[in-house]
């Protein structure tokens, strides 16, 4: 397995944060779920809730909520990120021997998305079921002030009587917070920003140089926009091709990795009074 890069950290970015993450992303999709729910093929659901049952349920639990030994599936970054079961497969193929969990070489890639469909719906029907009023605002406004002029450095690329002026009249404290604590926005507040994606360079063998902008990474795969504006999907098991990225945000995906969550709250708290 490729070992991922920084720009792939951030798909790890999530499960560091765990709960404090899964709360912005309950925020984000509450008003969408009755819609998203009935975008769900019901057969495919409850063919993945057996083969979930058969295959999955003794480590996670009955519910995907965790069990001996395997994690809460409702709050994994793999599950949440996963589009039609294909990265899910994929990951399911492989399998983590190293943690105790094994490849399930067999499985074809209409049951592992009849399972991440079974899991999607699970989720969705959590966020449906909770009412989520959650008080974001718990940090210290005058550390969180201290904080963005000094030790994390926010001040070296935004400022309060420039972008961030009235942020906190814009905005309800949740998005507020989603929006301060993902860098990939793809720009951290308003507009998307010129230059603010990831940029790729593939190198083949014969010396062809391949850049575009990157539109998804995982650990198996990236898929890019090229000049001509052709989305192209390339492999990254193994060292052919050469994959390159360059990321304008990585300083400060770099400084989320090593905030604390009190830094967080703290940073949110401060970003609220800027009326």
């Amino acid at each position: 397995m490729v070992p991922p890069t920084r720009f792939a950290r951030r798909s790890y970015f999530g499960a560091r944060l765990g709960f404090f993450v899964f709360v912005i992303f309950l925020g984000q999709v509450q008003g969408q779920v009755r819609q998203n729910l009935q975008r769900y093929d019901p057969a495919s659901r409850d063919r993945g809730k057996t083969a979930f049952g058969a295959a999955c349920a003794f480590c996670h639990g009955a519910n995907a909520r965790g069990g001996e030994g395997g994690p809460d599936l409702l709050h994994s970054v793999i599950v949440l990120q996963d589009e039609g079961g294909t990265e899910f497969g994929a990951f399911l193929q492989k399998g983590r021997p190293e943690k105790g969990m094994p490849p399930f070489a067999a499985l074809k890639q209409d049951q592992a998305r009849d399972i991440a469909t079974y899991l999607h719906a699970e989720v969705l029907a959590a966020v449906s079921q909770r009412n989520v009023q959650i008080d974001i605002v718990t940090g210290d406004a005058k550390r969180g002030e201290a904080f963005f002029s000094g030790a994390g450095k926010c001040s070296t690329c935004h400022s309060v009587t420039g972008d961030l002026k009235g942020i906190g009249s814009k905005y309800e404290p949740i998005v507020l917070q989603d929006k301060a604590m993902s860098p990939r926005g793809p720009a951290m507040f308003g507009n998307p920003a010129p230059g603010a994606q990831p940029i790729a360079t593939i190198t083949f063998p014969s010396g062809e140089v391949v850049t575009g902008t990157v539109l998804r990474m995982n650990l198996f795969h990236i898929t890019i926009r090229d000049a001509k504006g052709t989305r192209r999907t390339f492999s990254r098991e193994g060292d052919v091709p050469k994959i390159e990225v360059r990321d304008p945000l990585q300083g400060h995906i770099d400084n989320l990795l090593t905030m604390t969550d009190q830094h967080m709250r703290d940073v949110t708290a401060y970003l609220v009074t800027l009326k």
